[in-house]
């Protein structure tokens, strides 16, 4: 079965390596999730933070309980997190996400479920 819902967007604002570690690459993003966007994703090896700028994202990482997130809450992702639930709940108003990755340099910030 074939998902029709859309997908969020990534746009890095800032990416640089870090001068003091080294083979790793800091990336600050804002992550724009459209009405009913939804799709599952991992991160890789990515240490990652995030902040809700507006809205409310619905999160799950596999293994953990399902959580719900509003304008103003953050929380931090281990490295090799994958999302079994990524979505913003609401049909009708966008939810927006200033993400940053700590990620080993070279690597893909996010691989969408249906691509790998």
């Amino acid at each position: 079965m074939s998902s029709t819902r859309p997908t969020e967007t990534l746009k890095p604002l800032l990416q640089q390596a870090p001068p003091n570690v080294k083979g790793k690459t800091f990336t600050s993003a804002i992550v724009d999730f459209p009405p009913d966007a939804a799709l599952p994703h991992p991160h890789g090896q990515a240490f990652v933070y995030a902040y809700v700028l507006e809205g409310t994202v619905r999160s799950q990482l596999q293994g953990k309980p399902v959580r719900t997130y509003h304008q103003g809450d953050n929380w931090v992702e281990p490295p090799g997190a994958h999302h079994v639930l990524a979505e913003n709940t609401s049909p009708t108003t966008r939810a927006k996400l200033l993400v940053v990755f700590v990620s080993n340099t070279g690597e893909k910030l996010k691989v969408d479920d249906s691509a790998s």
